[in-house]
Order: C-alpha cells, then structure tokens, then sequence
C-alpha cells in the first residue's frame, strides 16, 4: 500500500457547485469540494467529499480501481462537481475510459443520489447495481430516478458473471426490511488485496481527514465547550473538534453529552461573540462532560473495524444468519486493507478482524470483539430502537445466533 499527497484543482467556487443538492439538502449544500488521494500506486483513488448536518460532518467516498483489462471501474460514486470530474478526467486520460461504475447499496440514498449524474459524465460507461432497489415514498422507475435506462443492469448474483470478474469478486448481503432492503456489496480488488464496503464496517482516524481540513471551520465549531468561547484555529482544537463530530454522528447523543434547554440556549446565545448566520447566529446548545475523550477511545478502539450502532441495533439483527454467512464469505478472502465509503480510508485490517466486527449478533462467540462500543453511549439509539418497534416503524431483531 503506498499513500500519496492529496490532490484538489485549488480554490475555484465555481468547480465546486452541485447543482442537485436538493435531491439530499445536507451540508455542505450546493459546494463540495473533492480530494483525490492514490491509496495504491497506479491502481487504486478515493474521492473525497463532505456530508453531515449542523456542522457534524464526515467524508463520503468513491473509489476508482484501475483494471488490468484497461479502462476504469468507480465503486459508489460522490457528487460530479466540475472539480471532481476533472480529477477522474485526469485518470481517464492516464489509464482509460470509465468501463464501470457500482452502486454497491440500495438503502444508502447518500450514494443512490449521485450515480445517474455521474454516469452522465461518461456515457460509454455501464452503471451496475445493487439487486432490491427502493425509493420513498414511492417505488419509482430507475429512470425515474437517473439511472441511465439502457446503461444500467444489476449486479450478477454470481460475481464471476460480471465482466470485471477475474479482477474482482463481490458478495451481496440483501435483508428484507419489509418496506424495502438493506443491500451492500462489498468487493474485493484481488491483486492488490483491498476490501470495498458502504457502510456496514468502518473505522474512525483520531485526526481529521485532509477532507474536513480544506475548511477547519466545523471542527472548530464543535470543539467549543460553550456558545461564549471564541472559535479559534489551532491543531489541538481541529482534532477536539473531529473527536466531538465522530461522537455525534455515530451515537446521535453520546452519553458524554448535555444539551441545553431552550432558554439557556438563547441567552448563551445572546452573549456569543458571533451572530452570523455562519455561527448559527450564536446558537451552540452543547455541554460535554470532562469524560467525552474516554468515549471517543473507546469508540476508536485504537483504529479497528467495527458496525456502525445503527447497524447494530435495528438493521443487522433483522437478519442475523444471513449476515454472519455473508461476512463468513467475505472473511474467507485475502485482504489486507478496507476501503469503507465513510470515515477512515484505507485502514489495515485482516479477513478474521472484519469477521469479529459482527460478534455482536452471535451467542457465546468464540470470536468476541475485544473492543466493544461503551453500553452507556449506546442508550440513546437502544432508545430509539424500541421507540420504532413500538409504533410499528420497525420489527424487533431477531435472536441471535
């Protein structure tokens, strides 16, 4: 594996515009920048943007894989901005034509919303999806949604079908949630024994990726302990800062977490030194105990694979056996790094630590996580879990195994 310096093509707005940021109104809105990092000399790119809410925000990813074939294949494609298909054009005109591009989910809508643009950029390209696509509120046409109609197929249930097959093998996990399905595809680039995956495996850095740096002022937000503290740029606080977001967006409510009422929110509010709509016009409701750090560690685990609490609690346990033979399937090929669409990437990791990641859903495991996610910063999402059960939004999870 072999990283190299990040590349972006400078400081121009106008190459930044997305102009369907209303399909998904998240953060940053209508400008994303985009950071290209070769991860595998002449092989292997991740794309990087930003997405996330009220500043809690972290990358989403694409990847670009080099075929021995020739040409190109893009696994989970991110915004087409002018500036991130100029920095795909640059591998085109290296390496070839984009031959394939990959919806590896059919529940990420953070990633369905961006392939029909994308694919748009290269025409000679063909889109391959995830089986079990949905939408809401209403299950529309592929087309309907823009897919290009008679570009787009879906995935081979049998990965040596494909026509990049002899490069890469893919297992599907499909789970029935009733009114839709969670579907990943997580695919293996053999020769350099890298892992693709969407969601269902991550892993958190402890600094800040280059991605959110282009912009520290996030980080800076968050690593405030009160609404009259003065945001001010320095090492220490971007990293506060990146700590504090993972918390947030992967508990929703850490334990280690306060919120404020509403009239302690205003008047903190009214004594802030900025009122800018930037800074939220003061607004910061947020009290961290002295211990959040411990919370971070412990969720960090020293940089080990591990399923999102999300995951964890209302989708995975939906279907325990066939997610253990899914990730039984993948832990039995020969990987030594992931490449998850969130978060950090790549990280180290072998196909037995991958296969402890889904500890959680077995009895008596013999291949128990060492480094379990803290039952304290897991309450709120257990809450929110019974909470849908209860009205019928969600199923209860099955037992496990």
């Amino acid at each position: 594996m072999m990283r190299l310096q990040a590349k972006s093509l400078g400081e121009n707005p106008q190459d930044w515009f997305w102009p369907f940021w209303l399909a998904l109104p998240l953060y940053p809105y209508y400008k994303r920048r985009t950071i290209c990092r070769e991860v595998v000399k002449d092989t292997i790119w991740t794309f990087d943007q930003l997405h996330g809410i009220l500043y809690a925000i972290v990358p989403i990813r694409m990847t670009v894989i080099k075929l021995d074939a020739g040409g190109l294949l893009v696994y989970a494609p991110v915004a087409a901005t002018s500036e991130c298909i100029k920095l795909v054009k640059d591998l085109v005109a290296r390496h070839g034509e984009v031959k394939y591009i990959i919806l590896p989910t059919s529940s990420g809508l953070e990633h369905k919303v961006f392939v029909g643009p994308f694919a748009r950029c290269f025409p000679q390209a063909q889109v391959f999806i995830a089986p079990h696509q949905w939408s809401f509120p209403w299950n529309m046409p592929l087309s309907w949604l823009g897919f290009p109609q008679k570009r787009t197929q879906i995935l081979p249930e049998d990965s040596s079908q494909a026509p990049f097959g002899d490069e890469l093998d893919y297992a599907i996990l499909d789970i029935n949630l009733g009114g839709g399905a969670f579907v990943e595809v997580a695919m293996l680039h053999k020769r350099s024994r890298t892992l693709l995956v969407t969601d269902t495996v991550l892993s958190i850095p402890e600094d800040p990726p280059a991605i959110s740096q282009l912009d520290p002022y996030p980080l800076l937000f968050h690593a405030r302990e009160h609404a009259q503290q003065t945001i001010v740029d320095n090492p220490t606080n971007r990293r506060q800062g990146w700590q504090r977001i993972c918390l947030f967006a992967i508990y929703f409510r850490p334990s280690t977490l306060q919120i404020t009422g509403l009239w302690q929110m205003f008047r903190d509010a009214m004594q802030a030194p900025d009122h800018s709509h930037k800074a939220y016009f003061g607004l910061f409701p947020f009290r961290w105990q002295e211990n959040w750090q411990h919370s971070f560690n412990a969720l960090r685990g020293h940089g080990r694979p591990f399923v999102a609490p999300i995951l964890q609690s209302l989708i995975l346990p939906q279907d325990p056996n066939q997610v253990i033979n899914w990730a039984n399937r993948v832990a039995k090929w020969d990987f030594q790094q992931i490449i998850a669409c969130h978060f950090d990437a790549p990280f180290a990791a072998s196909p037995d630590e991958f296969r402890q990641s889904f500890a959680f859903l077995e009895n008596n495991s013999s291949r128990m996580n060492l480094q379990p996610l803290l039952e304290t910063d897991m309450r709120f999402i257990k809450e929110l879990e019974s909470n849908l059960v209860q009205r019928g939004i969600a199923t209860p999870a099955k037992n496990r195994i």
